[in-house]
């Protein structure tokens, strides 16, 4: 059983890997005596527990998590993730699948939206 400062190094790992070592910088050094537990939580748990599991690969946990945040609409989210897609070897030609994929299941105004938060992270990270 890993203890906590395992989970949390490995989960640093990944979620570098991820999301790119400059989003998690920016995120940690904003943290507050408010969000830094909240910070520490989500490195241990959600990049340190789940994303560090070996049932999916990266690509599919990246489909997974775009297909769920564009079904409930956090679109702040979506846009971090999208870019976490690309790094994790998604093609936009993929992530376009997922998007209309997402229709059937989530509706149209989802993406909708999703393809508009789409087209300006590609055309500003272009």
């Amino acid at each position: 059983m890993a203890t906590d400062q395992e989970r949390h190094d490995q989960g640093m790992t990944v979620r570098r890997e991820v999301l790119s070592d400059a989003h998690v910088e920016r995120a940690t050094a904003g943290a507050t005596e408010l969000t830094s537990d909240w910070q520490d939580f989500i490195t241990r748990v959600a990049w340190g527990d789940v994303w560090s599991r070996p049932g999916l690969d990266r690509r599919s946990r990246s489909i997974a998590v775009l297909s769920s945040l564009i079904a409930h609409g956090h679109h702040e989210e979506l846009a971090m993730h999208l870019r976490a897609a690309i790094r994790n070897g998604l093609t936009i030609v993929e992530i376009r699948e997922v998007i209309l994929q997402s229709a059937i299941y989530s509706g149209v105004p989802a993406a909708n939206t999703a393809f508009r938060i789409a087209s300006e992270v590609f055309r500003s990270d272009a």
